[in-house]
């Protein structure tokens, strides 16, 4: 007879705030004023925005909301920095997410990627991936 499977619980061995949980969001598919050329200006394109924050692991969560970096509170940070004025370049809303989300203390890291869809067909996207950290994380 086999021993059921149990749930992994952190060792006391581990060093407090060794430990990492990641919030993300995946795939959030928005219209977006975005671009530098003359045709991209006064019309909005679609862009696909991911979003891996790294947030400290440090114990019980006591299923508690406030005690979670939410992924609901992300999505509504990038829903707002969209919905502003144009942007020229992905590279800019995307840095504009990190920092952003990095005002949560709770974020030691944010990795970010921004797509345009539509700009070729030939492709699912194109776009900019990138990483911010925390000063001092």
């Amino acid at each position: 007879m086999t021993e059921p499977k149990r749930c992994l619980q952190a060792s006391a061995e581990q060093t407090p705030g060794s430990q990492e949980r990641h919030v993300f969001v995946r795939d959030l598919v928005l219209k977006c004023q975005i671009g530098v050329h003359a045709h991209e200006r006064g019309g909005v394109q679609r862009v696909r925005v991911n979003v891996d924050l790294a947030v400290p692991d440090e114990g019980p969560i006591d299923d508690n909301i406030r005690n979670v970096v939410s992924y609901e509170d992300i999505v509504a940070t990038v829903k707002r920095l969209v919905a502003g004025d144009h942007i020229n370049l992905v590279e800019t809303l995307a840095e504009q997410i990190a920092l952003a989300l990095l005002k949560d203390q709770r974020v030691l890291r944010a990795k970010i990627r921004v797509e345009k869809l539509d700009v070729y067909p030939e492709t699912s996207g194109v776009g900019v991936e990138l990483v911010r950290h925390r000063r001092g994380a």
